[in-house]
């Protein structure tokens, strides 16, 4: 009796042992993974690439044509695109995020130029406007564990305008030309979510200044005689979009 009491504790040992040494190979494997881990989504620098969808809209501040003024002056959205290549510098929760993004945007302007309320008179204004991007953003990471990540961000941002296409659609005027400002300064929010190694941004953006350098034009009067003249139509681009990327 007393040498199966003897073996029963043995085996009793044994299995302590066993389950003590498996409990242990677990917990060395379980700090194993989170440092490979830290050593995937907590890299000092990343970079990628990113590529979306942009919605642009104008602020309007002047329009006017000769001696009349237009203010009711409505914008219709028109979707543009983007791609970019970036870098992304990590510092635990905060990064700096840099990139050069390639732009086309799109917008539409309508407004009514007739002077009499009797009878409506719309003029449109279609752009499309091709411009490099530098941002310079700073970030935190709100939610950071692992694999996934929210951090909002912001910071300013410059434009260079390379190429354009205006056209102003039932004008009384003809061979009306419009030159842009090729530099402007935009100011930048957004939001981003990173699942592993993708990642979805949000963003706003402002354009700072007026695009509009010059607008001139031709006009025929009733008696044949051709004059020439300017168009003030002073507007900053603001603009939506979103983006779909990698980290690498």
């Amino acid at each position: 009796m007393v040498c199966r009491k003897e073996k029963i504790g043995k085996w009793l040992l044994l299995f302590v042992l066993v389950l003590s040494s498996s409990y242990m190979w677990a917990q060395e494997q379980t700090m194993k993974d989170l440092r490979i881990k830290s050593k995937v989504y907590d890299k000092s620098i990343n970079i990628g690439l990113t590529g979306g969808f942009r919605s642009s809209t104008y602020m309007i501040s002047n329009l006017q044509i000769g001696s009349n003024t237009f203010n009711d002056v409505q914008n219709n959205y028109r979707l543009g695109y983007y791609l970019a290549l970036y870098a992304r510098f990590n510092s635990k929760r905060h990064f700096l995020h840099t990139e050069v993004s390639y732009n086309i945007d799109r917008a539409e302007l309508t407004f009514d130029k007739s002077t009499t309320s009797s009878a409506r008179d719309i003029a449109l204004v279609t752009s499309t406007i091709y411009s490099v991007g530098v941002p310079l953003l700073y970030g935190y990471n709100v939610i950071k564990s692992g694999p996934y990540a929210l951090a909002v961000f912001g910071g300013p941002k410059l434009e260079y305008i390379w190429k354009y296409n205006i056209n102003y659609n039932n004008f009384d005027q003809q061979n009306i030309q419009e030159t842009l400002h090729p530099l402007n300064a935009c100011i930048v929010v957004g939001v981003s979510v990173n699942i592993s190694k993708v990642f979805f941004d949000f963003r706003y953006e402002q354009e700072l200044l007026d695009i509009s350098k010059s607008i001139t034009y031709t006009q025929q009067d009733d008696a044949g005689t051709k004059s020439t003249g300017n168009i003030l139509f002073n507007r900053r681009g603001s603009c939506l979009s979103f983006s779909f990327g990698v980290l690498f």
